[in-house]
């Protein structure tokens, strides 16, 4: 997808920082930057979660090695594809954003890379995901006890990072993981609930809330770590947050699309599989509150139960044209537009010049409208 910022702005027209970005393609010359930022960030944080995953008992240590990619279930040594170190690329770049030096803010970088490990570990338990990476989640390989022991491990190691770091913005960084791990459990436990109700039982307003304490919160706290680090004042580090959250919504919303339309060979998951499990993701309960006989025949479509896997690739795509009859794609594009022009907003409010928000603008672009 190409797509440029310039609707994104709009909103707000008159913030420097939004200003600056009008244009911008996000296949350009902004992906490249983010590219090298998160390739600075993954050479920065990876030896230090190698460390912390290191001195793991040996079976928990297993399970973690496997899921970051580090070996392969046999234990032998494997290339490696820990992710794309988003979180922790945004707590080296508002670092950096608010004058502060990155390289002090490694151990917090490397903790929040822990604890959104720690839910991805406990969340494909919770959603049977069978493969994450392009390979078998570490559940199927060494089962449910021990792959939801592995993220206990890691929660436990993001919070002995930052109790043993001597930078004085530890204590306060620990605090704020602590609370913002409560909101991902709270938002989980609503994802969870929401997943047992009827189609016409869930409603936007709380899909959305739910979406923003899942995702948003940790990509808030992410920013705000990297403020609280750089020795930012309170409001900064708020506004840091907000403009995680809102970016981390837009995320949400756009990985849901791809979710559902996603090519397999990149997303590392079978086509339709949230169609599959029937998940209430945000594009399909956009479509089921639009109203009229395109929202009444997803509703129908989608109160049947899942298939257990029986349903062929026509069964998936006829769901999928459906949550796009009823306007459930469109809508979940322009809302990610519209938290993106929130994002940049409040990024201008914490960082005023736009030359030194580029950085996380460009991480911004890069993970809300990567291609699929």
């Amino acid at each position: 997808m190409t797509q440029t910022t310039e609707t994104r702005v709009a909103a707000e027209p008159a913030d420097p920082v939004a200003v600056s970005t009008v244009s911008t393609v996000s296949d350009g010359h902004e992906t490249q930057e983010a590219a090298v930022i998160l390739a600075q960030a993954r050479g920065a944080v990876d030896p230090e979660l190698r460390r912390a995953v290191e001195s793991l008992p040996g079976s928990i240590r297993r399970v973690a090695l496997y899921h970051f990619g580090w070996e392969h279930a046999d234990g032998t040594p494997a290339a490696g594809n820990a992710g794309k170190a988003v979180r922790p690329a945004l707590v080296l770049a508002a670092a950096r954003a608010l004058g502060g030096r990155p390289e002090q803010a490694v151990r917090a970088a490397a903790a929040v890379e822990l604890t959104h490990n720690f839910t991805l570990l406990h969340d494909d338990v919770m959603d049977r995901d069978a493969t994450r990476r392009h390979r078998a989640t570490a559940w199927k390989v060494f089962g449910d006890a021990d792959a939801i022991l592995a993220g206990d491990a890691l929660q436990a190691l993001a919070q002995r990072l930052l109790a043993e770091d001597r930078h004085p913005a530890a204590p306060a960084a620990a605090a704020r993981l602590a609370d913002c791990v409560v909101e991902l459990c709270a938002g989980q436990s609503t994802d969870v609930a929401l997943e047992r109700r009827g189609p016409g039982e869930v409603t936007l307003g709380e899909t959305l809330a739910m979406a923003e304490a899942k995702t948003g919160a940790l990509l808030g706290c992410a920013c705000a770590l990297g403020g609280l680090y750089a020795g930012a004042a309170p409001e900064e580090v708020e506004a840091l947050d907000a403009f995680g959250r809102a970016a981390g919504l837009a995320f949400q919303l756009i990985d849901d699309v791809i979710g559902i339309w996603g090519d397999p060979a990149r997303t590392g998951k079978p086509a339709g599989a949230d169609l599959a499990v029937r998940k209430k993701s945000l594009p399909v309960v956009a479509g089921l509150a639009a109203g009229g006989p395109a929202a009444a025949e997803l509703a129908a479509l989608y109160g049947q139960p899942p298939g257990s896997g029986t349903e062929s690739a026509a069964d998936l795509e006829a769901i999928a044209l459906a949550v796009e009859r009823a306007g459930g794609r469109d809508w979940a594009q322009t809302e990610a537009a519209d938290q993106m022009a929130r994002a940049v907003h409040q990024l201008s409010r914490a960082v005023p010049v736009p030359e030194a928000a580029d950085g996380l603008l460009s991480l911004a672009e890069f993970v809300t409208w990567r291609g699929y």
